[in-house]
């Protein structure tokens, strides 16, 4: 007899363990939740396989036990699915998802039961299999975008996007960005302040939405070997709130401002103001969503005034968060 959702004001987080699954898809979300449960009791967690055993083991080798069958339970709205990523070797394996039909075919049921059903990184390809994503935007992890949307054709990949949300079915982009759609999913049930003090106990203090871009510009032009201009890059994302000018960033790695200029813009594609504007924008995004105050958010991003970061945000607004723009 399986486990009914009931009407008992109860939340419930099921994570699913596929074999060879990507630990921090798996644990980072988890533990989000388990800081939520510390706060509110009402939250239960439970860890399910995808083919009644009670063992798997993860990508690194490390074993996963007393894991529970998934036939035991169905969802209600009150309850999460969460599907983590997994090695790419097995779910592009021929033959795969018959091994896992059951449980596909399970997911599909529990979404159209209204349960959150929600995919990290390459869960994204589990979910799409299960039809939940039929017709339905979504985001997988950036490596994988071109396979996906060859193998998945009905459902809209939205690229470049950490988290994806239609209706009641949300897929994020892979890794950390699973973190932050767990904070979101808590948010719409607790609200901004409990999520607030979940995110402070996991020290998530910059948490990211779904508008945000899965490469951050603090990540961006570093495709390079150029040790000179990392330098530079790591002197400007360190000290953002520092005024420094190009003459002495130029002393610091030992370079006149005109080659450093040139060098700068030969190896990344873009001009150093060029990336240090974009340094500055979306620092300025992430805290002014936080709450901060826009004098506050100017000084820490090397502004002089509150007036010049609003011609900053004003100059980009077609690149902010729906909230911003």
């Amino acid at each position: 007899m399986t486990r009914e959702a009931t009407t008992v004001r109860r939340y419930r987080a099921f994570f699913a363990v596929p074999p060879k699954v990507h630990l921090l898809d798996l644990s980072g979300p988890a533990h989000a939740f388990y800081e939520a449960q510390v706060l509110n009791p009402a939250i239960e967690i439970y860890f399910v396989s995808l083919n009644g055993n009670s063992e798997e083991r993860s990508s690194p080798g490390l074993g996963l036990n007393s894991l529970l069958d998934f036939r035991d339970f169905e969802l209600g709205p009150s309850d999460w699915l969460i599907i983590p990523g997994l090695e790419s070797e097995i779910y592009l394996r021929e033959g795969f998802y018959r091994t896992v039909q059951a449980f596909l075919d399970w997911v599909k049921v529990q979404a159209e039961k209204g349960a959150k059903v929600c995919s990290v990184c390459t869960g994204t390809f589990l979910l799409a299999q299960s039809g939940a994503l039929e017709g339905k935007s979504c985001a997988t992890h950036w490596k994988y975008a071109q396979i996906f949307k060859q193998s998945f054709p009905q459902s809209f990949l939205c690229e470049d996007r950490l988290f994806v949300k239609d209706q009641n079915v949300y897929s994020s982009a892979g890794v950390a960005s699973g973190i932050d759609l767990s904070l979101y999913l808590l948010e719409e049930v607790f609200g901004p302040l409990f999520t607030i003090q979940v995110a402070k106990e996991m020290v998530v203090y910059l948490r990211r939405s779904q508008d945000d871009p899965q490469l951050s510009v603090f990540l961006q032009f570093r495709n390079h070997l150029e040790n000179r201009v990392h330098e530079v890059q790591d002197l400007l994302s360190h000290h953002l709130e520092e005024p420094l000018s190009q003459d002495d960033l130029a002393e610091r790695v030992h370079m006149s401002p005109r080659n450093l200029s040139r060098l700068f813009k030969k190896t990344t594609g873009i001009t150093l103001g060029a990336y240090r504007e974009k340094l500055r924008l979306e620092k300025a995004v992430q805290l002014v969503v936080l709450g901060e105050k826009i004098e506050s958010v100017a000084l820490s991003c090397g502004l002089r005034s509150a007036n010049q970061l609003r011609s900053l945000l004003k100059k980009h607004r077609g690149l902010l968060p729906h909230q911003l723009s």
